[in-house]
């Protein structure tokens, strides 16, 4: 008799579609969690990077004879010290790991100290005498390209049209607007550290922080010029990314320190070098055009994007695409004329964050939508839900969207739940009285409920899930399957990051489900495997967990041919001492590059697609705004584990509730002025209103049990949506965000 697969495996707990307890979840809330900042070695020194004050400068000389005379200073490095290639960076190698004779930003690195303190260091970084000739910075993204060249090829990172239809086509409404977006930071509570180890092999070992071991792995190994092999890297203790470590920081410089003085170097950020050391999001400026006919079809949209990327490319490249490619929404529009410039600028270097290129679109395009349904005269629901996309609409890119686009249904879904009631006119305790945290500005007695005006305003946004433009896009994954002490037992092993977002669950779940084995052990993360690519583009429950699933078909294949002639099923019987080891290397469906002209092209894997309604209480007066509350509707494909799908949800709303209302890095001739969380301020559990949720299970037969990317649509409408709140509660324009109490009152 011969078993099938299937048959060989029984359901545990735990598996697909429940929301087991994470691994690390008890040590988090307890504070025993180990994050990179907690990681220690004996003997170990401590590394301190010397950053430029200067947004744009000659270097003339660097004097290092003071720092060197530091007791306990083991050494001071400068790009003279790199052996490798002095360059790195994600898509084009254009930032120096240490500046050589010019700096491009704030805050670039010049030099390195490693002493046998952290207070020692800093000492000894400030005793490097470093001679600059000021220029003057780039700091205008609409002029960047005709402005200083700051790179070789000049200012432009990437120009992406779109041209489909009637370029000319008319229409009978028409509405235009400029829309600006600021930068936001990444705001992760974990600060960018590591620790490197110098190995007896001459190499490296580095346990760190990050977002993309083997993209790291690459970067590294070419600035020591070491081949692969030699630098190995293990996850540590991530506290958040969402972008932000993405890129390189202190990883190269680390090693550096470790493989010049051969002691264990650890290097940790504070929190305003934690503003300096990462990328940033891309602000935006943004002009459009759309015209509908009188019934409020849309019939053209006319774009114009420009994305400030900073000194260094970054992932510049593919957050213009995704502005260009989703520049739109999730609207169907025959006729089209886009284009999205990144460029150069003396600004901080921008990059990958939550939403990524979606965001600033959606922010623009919604506005127009809002504008156009007030010149119609129409419902702001109903315009959208007349031009929403659906399953067969055409991208602005072509591409035929091949799943469910549940856009009118998510939109009906938050108009239809019941708006909250007043802000109270009874006290906390039942008594008479208004209770001031249910006002703006809250116990802050700056109002009683005078001057303070209510509105409600809904956006809907689209994005694009796993990495595009043909870029091959994989994952591995091992997974082991034997019996251990009497019982069967499972491990798997990716080099996919986790940073919080509950990835280890997430494989846990898979296994037990795949192979019915209740007991699954996730190996650390490291080099030692395949690549696992990025924890970026809402792809590794996807890739990864894609990956997890195929290795553990190829075990239930092996364990079928182990069963071939027995009766049993059971799999401890089956195993005996065997173990059956696996390693997958899986992909998704092919991407293709845009046309460099008309921008066509199925550029993308897959589209996911959130709603949000937000209620705000504006105080007129003062301009002080509280979001009541701020309810969402979303299509995940399937809930993997329905909590967490909850919580990102949750958490990609209130990123968009503080690019909304709060969250800027503000600049001034290329300088940050506020790199702190006193001035960077970022939402609060105070700050955050309830949330009522409805996840859609609209399955994508082209995916891992059918799932959709969930952590970043939510992150792209609901920014929009408490913007249109403020505008219906105020009557103002307000064409930028975050929207400040100024925007408010100074009308």
């Amino acid at each position: 008799m011969s078993l099938t697969p299937a048959e060989l495996t029984s359901s545990v707990s735990g598996g697909i579609g429940s929301s087991p307890q994470r691994p690390d979840g008890n040590l988090k809330v307890r504070g025993e969690y180990a994050y990179a900042s907690d990681l220690w070695h004996e003997d170990m020194i401590w590394g301190a990077t010397l950053r430029s004050p200067h947004p744009y400068a000659k270097i003339l000389s660097i004097d290092l004879t003071e720092a060197l005379k530091v007791p306990g200073v083991y050494a001071v490095l400068t790009h003279q010290d790199v052996p490798g290639r002095n360059l790195y960076g994600l898509e084009h190698k254009d930032q120096p790991v240490l500046a050589e004779d010019v700096v491009r930003y704030q805050g670039e690195p010049v030099a390195l100290v490693g002493a046998d303190h952290p207070e020692t260091a800093l000492r000894a970084m400030k005793r490097i005498k470093v001679e600059y000739e000021v220029l003057t910075p780039v700091v205008d993204m609409e002029t960047a390209i005709d402005d200083t060249p700051l790179h070789p090829g000049g200012n432009l990172v990437r120009h992406v049209p779109i041209r489909r239809g009637d370029v000319s086509a008319k229409a009978d409404v028409v509405v235009t607007g400029r829309y600006e977006v600021g930068m936001q930071d990444q705001a992760f509570l974990g600060p960018e550290s590591g620790l490197a180890v110098p190995a007896e092999d001459g190499g490296v070992d580095l346990y760190i922080a990050t977002q993309w071991l083997h993209v790291d792995q690459k970067q590294i190994a070419s600035a020591l010029g070491m081949p692969l092999p030699k630098v190995r890297l293990t996850l540590s203790g991530v506290g958040g990314a969402f972008g932000g470590r993405e890129d390189l920081s202190m990883q190269v410089h680390a090693c550096l320190l470790a493989l010049h003085t051969g002691k264990p170097t650890k290097m940790v950020y504070n929190r305003e070098e934690s503003f300096y050391g990462h990328v940033h999001r891309h602000p935006a400026v943004l002009y459009y055009e759309h015209g509908a006919d009188h019934t409020g079809k849309l019939v053209y949209v006319k774009a114009k994007i420009y994305l400030d990327g900073g000194a260094y490319a970054s992932s510049t490249s593919a957050v213009v695409a995704n502005a260009a490619t989703l520049g739109i929404g999730p609207y169907e529009v025959h006729n089209l004329s886009i284009d999205a410039w990144g460029v150069y600028t003396n600004n901080p270097p921008c990059g990958a964050m939550r939403g990524f290129g979606a965001v600033q679109a959606a922010f623009a395009y919604e506005s127009q939508m809002d504008k156009l349904a007030e010149a119609l005269g129409m419902d702001p629901v109903d315009v959208r839900i007349m031009n929403a996309m659906t399953e067969g609409t055409l991208m602005p890119t072509g591409q035929v969207v091949d799943s469910a686009a549940p856009v009118a249904q998510l939109l009906k879904l938050v108009k239809d739940k019941p708006l909250p009631p007043p802000s109270g006119s009874v006290g906390s305790a039942g008594s008479a009285g208004v209770d001031l945290r249910n006002l703006p500005g809250g116990v802050s007695n700056t109002t009683h409920g005078e001057g303070v005006v209510r509105g409600v305003g809904y956006a809907v946004g689209i994005k694009n899930i796993c990495f595009s433009e043909g870029y091959d896009d994989y994952s591995t994954a091992r997974v082991r399957l034997q019996v251990i002490n009497g019982e069967p037992a499972a491990l798997a092993h990716t080099a996919a990051c986790e940073v919080g977002q509950g990835l280890v669950t997430i494989m846990q779940q898979i296994v037990r489900s795949e192979l019915g084995v209740e007991r699954v052990t996730i190996l650390p993360m490291d080099t030692s495997i395949g690549n696992g690519g990025s924890t970026s583009a809402s792809r590794q429950t996807y890739v990864t967990g894609g990956a997890v699933r195929a290795a553990c078909l190829a075990v239930k294949d092996k364990l079928a041919k182990l069963a071939a002639g027995r009766s049993t099923t059971d799999l401890v019987e089956l195993l005996g001492d065997q173990v059956i080891d696996e390693t997958v290397e899986w992909r998704h469906r092919a991407t293709e590059p845009l046309d460099p002209v008309t921008g066509q092209g199925n550029a993308h894997v897959q589209y996911g697609f959130a709603a949000h309604r937000a209620v705000v209480d504006v105080d007129i007066e003062l301009g002080v705004v509280k979001v009541v509350e701020l309810d969402c509707a979303q299509d995940v494909g399937k809930a993997l584990n329905p909590q967490a799908v909850i919580g990102q949800i949750q958490g990609g709303s209130a990123q968009g509730l503080g690019l909304a209302v709060m969250e800027e890095i503000q600049t001034a001739g290329g300088k940050v002025r506020n790199p702190s969380f006193t001035d960077y301020l970022i939402p609060t559990v105070l700050d955050m209103p309830p949330m009522s949720i409805d996840v859609l299970e609209l399955a994508d037969p082209n995916a891992p049990y059918g799932v959709r990317g969930v952590g970043e649509p939510p992150t792209i409408s609901s920014t929009p949506a408490i913007v249109a709140a403020i505008r219906n509660a105020t009557g103002l324009a307000l064409t930028r965000v975050p929207v400040r109490p100024e925007h408010i009152t100074n009308t």
